[in-house]
């Protein structure tokens, strides 16, 4: 199965598409191969539309997915068999599921604020701060550059983001302060502005944030509910909250698309409170 999996990583890098997205794109691919090995024992070219339907079952059953993962399988499947096995893909033979859409957990301003103003470590004091701040994306962080920091403008360079685009982001006069006492304390990169501490050449990987997030919800006595995509998340509530627009929203988030945005609508605690119903409105006595 080596050839069809180097010739699908091979497609999909030929997308453009970053080392971490092809990770995440060969995660079940690779199980479809040893199901077609050690379950089935055909080749892919062989394998027909109900035996890929009873992979998708047995991936189901064996892991437990969501049915939001499935559709990840689903197009993974796809992507395989067009530009891989240049064979057309029936869209009725495997169909993507419905899911229900649930809303993120949201911290307030204030738990935000308790949240950073107690990281005992600076530079994930600093990493929390740009995430919130300007509402990055992690990998956006690890990312970060030295000079993508523009301190005449207050801005921040983000290239080449999620949808292969780059955009400015909003950079805090608070957020600074804390960044410009990292770099200080941390011999002042000059490359990457989070490097991996065994090798300056690279940046820090994404799971190092997550894993001291964990720990300091435990330091504080919170649930373990916050993770680092929850900070871009309140980014955009808060500022829905403290009165900007869904479109100012949408181009500092760097959303291709203005129904991501609204989920902010939602999220944002006053938004509901602020809004009277028209019946309310009429005025009048209902009651006899």
């Amino acid at each position: 199965m080596n050839k069809y999996f180097n010739s699908y990583r091979k497609m999909i890098s030929l997308r453009g598409l970053t080392d971490h997205t092809i990770k995440n794109y060969s995660t079940y691919i690779l199980a479809y191969f040893d199901f077609l090995t050690d379950v089935i024992h055909k080749s892919p070219e062989d394998v027909t539309w109900d035996e890929m339907r009873q992979f998708v079952r047995w991936l189901q059953d064996t892991r437990s997915l969501s049915d939001r993962t499935m559709n990840a399988v689903i197009s993974q499947l796809r992507f395989f068999t067009i530009y891989v096995l240049h064979k057309p893909w029936d869209a009725t033979q495997l169909p993507f599921r419905k899911f229900d859409n649930y809303l993120p957990y949201v911290p307030s301003q204030q738990e935000v604020k308790t949240f950073i103003s107690t990281i005992p470590d600076l530079k994930q004091k600093a990493m929390v701060s740009l995430m919130y701040s300007s509402g990055l994306r992690i990998g956006e962080v690890c990312h970060l550059k030295y000079q993508d920091i523009e301190r005449r403008n207050m801005r921040i360079h983000i290239s080449h983001g999620k949808n292969r685009s780059d955009r400015y982001a909003l950079l805090s006069k608070t957020a600074l302060e804390i960044l410009s006492q990292y770099w200080f304390a941390y011999d002042k990169p000059v490359d990457w502005l989070f490097p991996k501490q065994r090798d300056k050449s690279q940046p820090i990987d994404t799971f190092y944030l997550s894993r001291h997030i964990h720990e300091h919800e435990r330091r504080l006595g919170w649930p373990e509910r916050i993770t680092c995509h929850s900070f871009r998340h309140a980014f955009g509530t808060h500022l829905y909250e403290n009165g900007a627009d869904l479109l100012t929203i949408q181009a500092y988030l760097g959303h291709k698309s203005l129904a991501s945005t609204s989920i902010y609508v939602h999220l944002a605690t006053n938004s509901m409170h602020k809004a009277v119903s028209p019946f309310d409105m009429m005025g009048g006595d209902f009651l006899e």
